[in-house]
């Protein structure tokens, strides 16, 4: 099971929106094999920059309401908010020296 904090619709606001932190959300879903592929990555990334951003993944089944309002059609789907707007979204599982190019803006 993962290690990454789980926000829900009731959450989101407090966890993501109100964080101090720059908050990068994995939304995901049980039935998503690529999903599943870049959980541990994404776990991984967390670890090695808890300093610096908090990683946190949202079940789009069970969470359609936050899906909706982000406009996710397509999963996984990652968004980086910072002072409660999103400033970084990234679509499709991708290997671990991508993400991270991806998001050296945030892990610098």
């Amino acid at each position: 099971m993962s290690s990454l904090k789980e926000v829900s619709d009731q959450t989101f606001d407090q966890d993501v929106l109100n964080s101090g932190k720059t908050v990068i959300v994995d939304f995901w879903a049980e039935w998503c094999g690529p999903c599943r592929a870049v959980g541990p990555i994404l776990e991984q990334i967390a670890v090695e920059n808890s300093d610096k951003i908090e990683i946190v993944k949202l079940n789009v089944d069970d969470n359609p309401q936050t899906a909706a309002k982000y406009h996710i059609t397509s999963i996984p789907a990652m968004k980086v908010y910072q002072g409660g707007e999103v400033v970084k979204s990234v679509i499709g599982a991708k290997p671990k020296p991508a993400l991270e190019s991806e998001l050296a803006a945030f892990l610098a």
